[in-house]
């Protein structure tokens, strides 16, 4: 691996130890009130987009935003074969971002601020010039995420599996994440249909990359402990990633899976806040 990787390798892993944990974010679903889970969360590395007195939407997406930015900080050190890479990640960003400009469309505009995807975006400025669904679906369509229908609820779904084939395709190390991601959106959908097929049934046409997310769904009270699972494997992943000794983009693959989940733990951890702190036994089973 070239000299080129050992500075972005070395700030991966300072990103990474500013990350709240397990335990921080135990503690901060234990607040008696979101305004003081807030107040708790803006003294932490959160603090550059959390702010005091948000409420918990507000919140939670000034999380996601932080993260955000740790990746955007990333991308200045790395070299363009990574900058590749990482914006492929990101794309959770922008697909949030273009579900944020549907809602838009459709007359029911979530009022949080949007995500500054910025250098990581492959289409959002053009999405965000878009004013209606049809135009909106042809600049997709003729984007890296391709074609994910022509109707609200058809891009809604298409584009959570679009990401799934990019980072599959695009980080061939984080293409497990990928396929059990996608299993569990198939999942979902399967569940929430009209006359759903048994899970047994339906997921043994899954290949096993895509499989072992499901563990045991059984049904629709399944699935947040397959998807608690799924965090869990990619935080197990992601750190031994991290703990390698050689510099390259693993490291950077490591970090940003360790952020991610750290984002997503902290959005709970604010949830249950919101909730008066509990119940704490929720949070240990997921978290």
């Amino acid at each position: 691996m070239s000299a080129g990787w050992v500075a972005p390798s070395v700030r991966a892993r300072a990103l990474a130890r500013r990350r709240l944990g397990r335990a921080g974010a135990r503690e901060l679903a234990e607040s008696p009130s979101i305004s003081a889970a807030v107040e708790a969360l803006s003294r932490t590395s959160y603090g550059r987009d959390v702010q005091p007195g948000m409420s918990l939407e507000q919140a939670q997406r000034a999380a996601s935003a932080t993260l955000l930015w740790h990746l955007r900080v990333l991308a200045g050190w790395l070299p363009l074969f990574g900058k590749q890479r990482l914006r492929v990640l990101a794309g959770w960003f922008e697909m949030a971002a273009i579900e944020d400009h549907l809602s838009i469309l459709a007359g029911r505009p979530t009022g949080l601020p949007a995500y500054r995807v910025g250098a990581l975006s492959t289409v959002w400025t053009r999405v965000a010039a878009t004013g209606g669904i049809a135009e909106l679906a042809a600049v997709l369509a003729s984007s890296p995420w391709g074609d994910c229908g022509s109707t609200i609820p058809e891009i809604r779904a298409e584009i959570r599996h679009a990401l799934a084939r990019r980072v599959a395709e695009g980080v061939p190390t984080a293409a497990i994440w990928a396929a059990g991601a996608d299993a569990l959106l198939q999942a979902r959908e399967n569940l929430g249909a009209d006359a759903p097929l048994p899970v047994a049934v339906w997921a043994a046409g899954l290949p096993r990359a895509a499989a072992w997310a499901l563990g045991a769904v059984d049904g629709p009270d399944d699935l947040w402990l397959a998807e608690a699972r799924w965090w869990r494997r990619v935080e197990g992943d992601a750190a031994r990633l991290l703990a390698g000794s050689r510099a390259g983009f693993d490291p950077v693959l490591g970090a940003v899976a360790l952020l991610a989940v750290d984002a997503w733990r902290v959005t709970g951890a604010l949830e249950l806040a919101a909730r008066g702190g509990g119940p704490l036994e929720v949070f240990d089973v997921v978290a």
